[in-house]
């Protein structure tokens, strides 16, 4: 997250980020336009990868969490016949093959990628370890010249579905529905090694994340014609955009108030119980004031706390 000078704007942008650009730089780009003082993003896209990049300003930057949690979806080319570093076509090739697996043995294969799989995320992630990003850790070893990368812990993801869209001599695309923390690059490179290839990700774009997709995304291009005008906020959406998935629960001025000074409010009793069961179900709840958030909730103890107070 980035705070800085500017003023406060609150809500998402779906931005349809261009190859070639980081997500923080993408980030900056949507910061400057609609000149805000907080910004950050719900999730990461690589540089190479195309596609769903919701930029979070203001206070709905404490909703984040909520996008980066939620389901995703990409379409990915896989490049049969060569690994690489970086598991994606930036990177060094590291091991070649001749076998080009044809459209019934990756069909055939995809099944035993689909539900709770193990993976090893790309040595080239940002994923932390012992406090350093995994990256610095890739490339350190290479500017000392070690014949071999060091490998990360593998980890268990869901991948929900998964098809082939089309083939070509060399590559197959793919589409991908998953949950959070997976690596597209660790999928394609294990597909390959499954099918007794190598191959790497040559082309990456992702359609959704959580509930945004690419019906609601607006191209970078377009938005920067728009810059420090009042057109651009007929493309930002509301904090709560992020929120779809859990309960909401309307609250009055006064309750609002208590909330928005850190109290709780009592959730047993005649009457509550049902009116906070969605919450106690959830776990996480947003009350709203009319359509004005005011606060992430929770029940505790036989009470309604605030988790996250909205400052709007």
């Amino acid at each position: 997250m980035a705070a800085r000078k500017g003023n406060p704007v609150h809500g998402w942008v779906i931005l349809d980020k261009p190859a070639g650009l980081s997500s923080s730089k993408a980030v900056g780009i949507v910061r400057r336009i609609f000149t805000a003082a907080k910004a950050g993003h719900g999730g990461t896209l690589d540089p190479l990868a195309t596609g769903i990049l919701p930029i979070a300003l203001g206070e709905a930057t404490k909703t984040v969490s909520y996008a980066m949690h939620g389901a995703k979806s990409y379409e990915f080319t896989l490049q049969f016949g060569s690994q690489t570093s970086t598991d994606d076509r930036e990177g060094e090739v590291i091991a070649t093959s001749d076998l080009r697996p044809d459209k019934a043995a990756i069909t055939a294969a995809l099944p035993g990628f689909i539900g709770d799989i193990t993976q090893r995320p790309p040595i080239f992630s940002a994923i932390k370890v012992d406090g350093r990003r995994a990256y610095d850790i890739a490339r350190m070893a290479v500017a000392d010249g070690l014949d071999s990368l060091p490998e990360l812990d593998a980890r268990q993801v869901e991948i929900s579905r998964f098809e082939l869209r089309a083939t070509t001599a060399d590559s197959a695309t793919f589409f991908v529905a998953c949950g959070k923390g997976t690596y597209i690059r660790s999928l394609a490179r294990d597909l390959a090694i499954a099918l007794g290839s190598v191959g790497h990700v040559s082309h990456l774009r992702r359609l959704s994340v959580g509930p945004f997709g690419e019906g609601e995304a607006i191209s970078l291009d377009f938005l920067e014609k728009l810059e420090h005008s009042a057109a651009a906020f007929e493309h930002l959406k509301p904090v709560t955009s992020a929120l779809d998935d859990i309960p909401a629960l309307p609250v009055s001025t006064g309750e609002a108030a208590k909330l928005r000074h850190g109290q709780t409010l009592p959730a047993l009793g005649p009457g509550a119980e049902a009116r906070f069961s969605e919450i106690v179900m959830a776990g996480t709840g947003v009350a709203l004031a009319g359509s004005v958030p005011v606060a992430l909730v929770t029940v505790r103890t036989g009470q309604l706390q605030p988790l996250r107070v909205f400052n709007l």
